[in-house]
């Protein structure tokens, strides 16, 4: 549905108000603190003009100023009534509605047949090492932010970041299968569109192993 702030930073600014009324600065160091970084596009840049954006807006409102050591003083904002029901319809939808995010992966997979099998595999490999090394780094972090006594509930998104990577993990790990079994039959058409576009390439490639694109999956 259409909003009148659509950047999802102002959904974490119009959650965080319901703690306490804050003002920019706050609010960015909550963030930062909360490593939402991870999850939104986050500069304080970004963060005042969505700030400006909500006031606009009517869903959160100026409630005083306050002042952090030597920084000039800033507008505190509280959430408006109007603001805590955005919020709650907001969460919602997101919640309740899946939303195609056109991933950049995806795009590159649509396309991967321009590319030989065998360079192919090996790039796979890497970002499947980098995909593994990600998913271990996140499971520490969350981890170690539970040892603290953090309840499990408020790091959620770590666990479904990692599901994530574990299953782009399984995902790329059947598709090296696939490109490097010569016996499932994807070898030859992609052997054959090189072949098409340089026949000079032919011979160079008869050993490579094949495969396909996501579209062909």
């Amino acid at each position: 549905m259409s909003r009148t702030v659509n950047n999802l930073l102002g959904l974490a600014v119009l959650s965080y108000l319901t703690e306490r009324p804050m003002h920019p600065y706050q609010l960015n160091r909550t963030l930062k603190d909360r490593d939402a970084a991870r999850t939104f596009k986050l500069s304080y840049g970004a963060l005042y003009g969505v700030v400006g954006q909500l006031a606009e807006a009517g869903l959160i409102r100026a409630s005083g100023t306050g002042q952090r050591g030597r920084l000039p003083k800033h507008t505190v904002y509280e959430l408006t009534d109007t603001g805590r029901a955005e919020m709650r319809a907001w969460l919602a939808e997101l919640l309740s509605e899946p939303r195609y995010e056109y991933p950049a992966f995806a795009a590159a997979l649509s396309l991967v047949v321009v590319l030989p099998p065998g360079e192919v595999a090996d790039l796979l490999r890497t970002r499947l090492g980098r995909v593994a090394s990600a998913a271990a780094e996140i499971r520490d972090q969350r981890d170690a932010t539970v040892a603290t006594g953090v309840p499990p509930l408020f790091l959620i998104e770590d666990d479904y970041r990692i599901a994530l990577l574990d299953a782009e993990a399984s995902f790329i790990t059947t598709f090296l299968g696939k490109i490097e079994d010569p016996e499932n039959g994807w070898s030859g058409p992609w052997q054959a569109y090189h072949a098409s576009q340089d026949p000079g390439q032919a011979g160079n490639q008869a050993d490579t192993p094949g495969g396909t694109t996501g579209a062909d999956q």
